[in-house]
């Protein structure tokens, strides 16, 4: 178990303390359509119509909300392949590593991790080939180890309630 400060902590909580069942059902409502109309989603969250939208405000203020994506589809749109790669970087200098990781936007993701690697990152890739020169490129900053993605079994979902058990 990763041991968590207690600042950190705190700082959950009280985030955890100001976010009620009616912002989580928001959210919710949020992540599987961030385009819904404000009526609709105040029908489904069983409140007016102005005070659905002050809350969102408050959740965007709050920084809760940080922005409303488009999912692509990555093969329908030219990178039918992807592929989590492992980083391991043996310099304390990231500054180039970051600049690269601007500059190609097949790296879809990028973690900054614990443990041997360093990194772990997303990369989408037109093809086999494709994958082969970013992969090229990444090695420039130390060892790579990559895996090819057979299907995604669980797309990206943000959380569903309240976080439990770290609280």
């Amino acid at each position: 178990m990763i041991a968590v400060r207690p600042w950190i902590r705190r700082y959950l909580r009280r985030m955890a303390e100001n976010l009620d069942a009616t912002d989580w059902a928001i959210l919710d409502e949020l992540q599987r359509d961030g385009r819904i109309p404000f009526t609709e989603l105040a029908r489904r969250v069983r409140l007016g119509a102005s005070a659905t939208t002050e809350r969102v405000r408050r959740l965007e203020t709050l920084g809760v909300i940080t922005g409303y994506r488009a999912e692509v589809d990555l093969g329908r749109a030219g990178y039918p392949v992807l592929a989590v790669v492992r980083l391991k970087y043996p310099g304390s200098r990231h500054e180039p590593l970051h600049r690269l990781l601007g500059e190609r936007p097949e790296i879809l993701e990028c973690l900054r991790t614990t443990g041997e690697e360093c990194y772990v990152l997303k990369v989408a890739a037109a093809s086999m080939v494709h994958l082969e020169q970013v992969m090229d490129e990444l090695a420039r900053f130390g060892s790579v180890t990559t895996s090819v993605v057979y299907r995604q079994t669980l797309p990206y979902r943000g959380p569903g309630g309240a976080p439990s058990g770290m609280l």
